[in-house]
């Protein structure tokens, strides 16, 4: 399926699936959420998200409840290009099988005719 097809919800969903599958993300949100605590831990005035870390659990729901559906979209635009490439596989596979079938019935034909001019020519000599 070329990139051209797709629409601007696909193209965006896997672009977003891109960047949440590698590890620059896993870097830099695990370093963010580092921050985050010691900066919320260490503060000298109030902190803005004091211990359970309230606010910091309301933000990664918030990121896991888009993220999933959106790497749905990728995963199952994905599954079906798959079925597609599948679904030609088995029709290529279809037609060689019927050329397979169609030369052995030919080579068949040739060995019968073989077979019927080496008796032939046996009973000429």
């Amino acid at each position: 399926m070329a990139n051209q097809s797709l629409t601007f919800g696909e193209r965006m969903a896997d672009r977003v699936t891109l960047g949440l599958g590698s590890w620059t993300f896993i870097i830099l949100q695990s370093m963010l959420i580092l921050l985050w605590l010691i900066m919320n831990v260490t503060a000298i005035h109030k902190p803005f998200d004091p211990f359970p870390f309230i606010l910091l659990n309301l933000m990664l729901s918030f990121q896991a409840a888009y993220a999933a559906p959106i790497i749905m979209i990728s995963q199952n635009r994905l599954a079906t290009v798959d079925r597609q490439i599948a679904k030609k596989d088995l029709d290529i596979s279809f037609t060689m099988q019927e050329e397979v079938e169609r030369i052995l019935a030919s080579l068949a034909t040739t060995t019968t005719l073989l077979q019927k001019l080496i008796e032939k020519e046996i009973q000429d000599t």
